[in-house]
């Protein structure tokens, strides 16, 4: 049998934790300094008010209830309000400034009926005990701290409150706690990490044990947005679920429709590959163009260019963008890879596209995001990001750019091969004596396409494709 659970609010963490936290049980989180441990318990309180009408008591050990005020005001939680409503409880445990002098035998039999005190008047179904590493330093024998703190567990759950307990980790993946008897309190654990991974930060959540309960399995990542607190990027959680349209749009080149078999399909995912110079942003222009016959929305997230260059360079080519942004069809945001997480840059894009509501949208270039992340990291992003773009039905086109100017495959290619609808690979090749640009289809899912090598001229109308290629045959294996 199945415990029943208690959605916390935090949308992503309810689905990884198949349905939120046990309900009227207690939640050991742990985790390193700066993993936000605190942050995590208290939005758990906060989502509770905001989205159930739930009342939460949040006891502190360690910090100031003053400073935890002030801190959580950043996230648009009026603690004030709340408190002055009964919504919100705090029991202030935390230390002060006279010296405290321990004599004799210590224990929590105080605190335990203040705290029961505190949920009962209140009528509080959430509670956050933040951290319990403080209280160890008044207990010299471990199984003194257990015998209390089981007792502090036993009286949350006679009042039949969801708790979560923090608790201190010293290191990412070693004992599950800095004193190792904590994770033998709880029903539930689960782990906040902060790694340092290629000179950048990657925090994660695990949930490790929902006794009696189902849960998804392994690490999932997530990020702390200024707005929304902790969000959490459920990899996985994706689902296969999303619709496919017949419907073909046009990728702004009448020639490369007819290439694609009558266009692109709509809401499908679009990656374009080659070298520097082989014409990858003048598709992604084109692309962009195409849509004002429709009078379609479109989002260009430029990673290596900045708006004034590609609105320059698109009229070099006869492209003037900068007119269809003026007529509200075309956002363009210039921004450096690295000055986000991949996880930053997935919860912006998602944020993008609920304001803007973009019909097609256009990266440019996603190989500029592999510069800093993991592999595991990037594979993480792609997966998450395609699946959110599909279930939007937004047509995408991704440029990716090969090391080799023959165009070998990126890493970048063979995350994205298996889950793109369409593969278009620009290529140079050396034909009499000459460098000459090519573009084929290579893989159009659902649709029969052509399949010839073509010669492609740039010139100011654009790009020309022009009649097959001959007497060529291992360009791409190059």
């Amino acid at each position: 049998m199945t415990v029943p659970k208690l959605k916390t609010g935090i949308d992503a963490f309810d689905l990884i934790s198949e349905g939120g936290l046990p309900i009227g049980r207690t939640t050991l989180l742990a985790g390193s300094s700066g993993s936000a441990k605190t942050l995590f318990a208290a939005q758990f309180l906060a989502m509770g008010i905001l989205k159930f009408n739930h009342k939460g008591v949040f006891v502190t050990f360690e910090e100031q209830v003053e400073d935890i005020r002030n801190d959580l005001k950043g996230f648009g939680w009026d603690i004030d309000q709340w408190e002055s409503e009964g919504m919100w409880t705090f029991i202030d445990a935390s230390p002060k400034e006279e010296d405290v002098i321990t004599i004799g035998e210590f224990d929590l039999s105080a605190f335990r009926i203040r705290l029961e005190r505190a949920v009962t008047k209140n009528q509080a179904q959430r509670v956050v005990i933040d951290s319990i590493g403080s209280i160890f330093t008044h207990f010299p024998e471990h199984n003194i701290i257990r015998q209390e703190m089981s007792k502090v567990t036993m009286s949350l759950r006679r009042v039949k409150a969801t708790a979560i307990i923090t608790t201190e980790r010293t290191e990412e993946y070693g004992a599950i706690s800095r004193y190792g008897v904590e994770e033998f309190l709880a029903d539930n654990v689960m782990i906040l990490r902060n790694v340092l991974c290629q000179e950048r930060r990657r925090r994660t959540i695990e949930i490790l044990k929902f006794r009696g309960s189902n849960h998804v399995k392994g690490e999932t990542p997530f990020t702390i947005s200024p707005k929304k607190g902790v969000v959490i990027v459920p990899i996985s959680s994706l689902t296969l679920t999303q619709s496919a349209s017949m419907k073909r749009i046009t990728s702004g080149n009448p020639a490369l429709d007819d290439m694609c078999g009558g266009g692109f399909f709509k809401g499908s995912i679009v990656l374009v590959s080659g070298a520097t110079g082989t014409g990858k942003t003048l598709l992604a222009s084109n692309f962009m163009k195409g849509a004002k016959e429709k009078n379609e929305r479109c989002l260009l997230l430029a990673f290596e260019e900045s708006k004034e260059q590609i609105f320059r360079n698109a009229k070099g080519w006869g492209q003037d963008l900068e007119q269809l942004e003026a007529e509200g069809l075309l956002k363009v945001i210039s921004i450096y890879p690295e000055v986000q997480s991949l996880e930053d840059h997935l919860i912006n894009i998602q944020d993008l596209v609920e304001q803007y509501q973009p019909q097609r949208l256009a990266i440019d270039s996603i190989s500029a995001l592999t510069r800093n992340p993991t592999d595991k990291g990037f594979q993480e992003f792609v997966a998450a990001l395609t699946n959110y773009l599909k279930h939007q039905a937004i047509t995408t086109l991704f440029t990716a750019t090969t090391n080799m100017l023959p165009g070998r495959a990126s890493i970048t290619e063979s995350d994205f091969a298996t889950i793109t609808d369409t593969i278009i690979l620009l290529r140079y090749a050396e034909l009499a004596g000459e460098m000459q640009r090519s573009v084929t289809v290579l893989k159009m899912r659902g649709s029969r396409h052509d399949a010839a090598i073509r010669r492609i001229l740039i010139d100011g109308q654009g790009m020309q494709i022009g009649a097959p290629i001959t007497g060529i045959s291992s360009q791409i294996s190059h």
